[in-house]
């Protein structure tokens, strides 16, 4: 029998983050669960031959997605439908999501931590090299999940919840910003990607814990996450966009580093969806969180009133408990005169 030795585990390093290539794991998996019909490792991004990859169908798509939202939301109503609870399979839709997330996200990183690292971040930002095959494998599987989290919004629909028009533009926004970086070769595609797969480990977590009945006390950090998530974005996307203007439209009057890859088109409607979204996540954000007489406010507030409860309540029982079992110090005996 082989004796353990912690010499035998995989050692992290520039290359390698988590000490083993992932990215040889996950070609291996996903190679052999579609019978090779999809293999990461060969991937090219064809325009026009892959799903979703020509902007006729992600419009046909998009636009399927409102009809179904607005016409269900009528129909529930106007029919007086009683809302599906669907419970276990809302769980089931955001388990997925979390995991499909932390995955494209670990990957991610392990590309490129190495590319940051030995060319810097303007580099992998700026670069038409950043944008290799395997992170554009990556960027594709990172698009067609947003098809599927239409399906956030149909839950809403047949369990009646209330529809707001961030919720509702979001998805279909995203699902079109995703199809124009991507066409448009925009190196910088994966700071928004990054971030946003890490806001949706944590949304969809808490998603999913909600589905079950936990309540938790972060639930206003979500909101906070994915508004810092677009200020980031925001700070990338507009430096890159401003390099990219400057070199093509006035390389003489204004300062700039070089060239960023990525079309044109890419850059415009990257900054324009990404700063409608910090304007309504705050928005959003005020609405609920902040707004005195606000109901979900009320919520969050009667969650962080209970959490405080318990544990006082826990640190007081503890507190009996620890001076019911500490004996009473006898009183010390009095001298008596003689």
């Amino acid at each position: 029998m082989a004796s353990f030795s912690i010499d035998s585990l995989p050692i992290p390093s520039v290359e390698r983050p988590f000490g083993i290539y992932l990215w040889d794991h996950f070609n291996l998996i996903v190679s052999y669960l579609s019978g090779n019909k999809f293999v990461p490792a060969n991937f090219q991004f064809d325009e026009g031959k892959l799903p979703f990859s020509t902007l006729k169908p992600v419009i046909i798509i998009i636009s399927i997605y409102y009809l179904l939202v607005f016409g269900g939301n009528f129909i529930f109503k106007k029919f007086n439908i009683k809302p599906f609870v669907l419970n276990e399979l809302f769980q089931l839709h955001n388990f997925v999501l979390t995991s499909l997330s932390s995955t494209l996200l670990l990957l991610m990183v392990e590309q490129l931590i190495p590319i940051i690292y030995q060319n810097g971040i303007f580099y992998a930002i700026c670069s038409p090299d950043a944008w290799t095959q395997e992170l554009v494998t990556l960027y594709y599987l990172n698009y067609l999940t947003k098809y599927f989290e239409f399906l956030d919004t149909i839950f809403l629909v047949v369990k009646q919840k209330k529809l707001t028009f961030l919720h509702t533009y979001h998805h279909g926004a995203t699902a079109l910003l995703c199809y124009t970086q991507l066409v448009g070769q925009t190196s910088i595609s994966w700071v928004p990607i990054v971030l946003n797969l890490a806001v949706h480990v944590i949304m969809y977590f808490y998603y999913f814990l909600a589905a079950r009945g936990i309540r938790v006390w972060w639930k206003e950090w979500v909101t906070r996450f994915q508004i810092l998530q677009f200020v980031l974005d925001l700070g990338f996307v507009y430096f890159a966009t401003y390099q990219k203007m400057a070199f093509t439209f006035l390389p003489d009057t204004l300062p700039y580093c070089s060239d960023c890859a990525g079309s044109m088109t890419a850059a415009y409607s990257g900054c324009a969806i990404l700063s409608s979204y910090l304007v309504l996540f705050i928005a959003f954000y005020i609405e609920v969180y902040k707004k005195k007489g606000s109901r979900k406010a009320k919520a969050v507030k009667a969650v962080r009133g209970g959490f405080s409860a318990k544990v006082n309540e826990y640190v007081n029982l503890e507190g009996v408990k620890l001076a019911s079992a500490t004996p009473t110090p006898s009183p010390a005996p009095r001298n008596r005169k003689r």
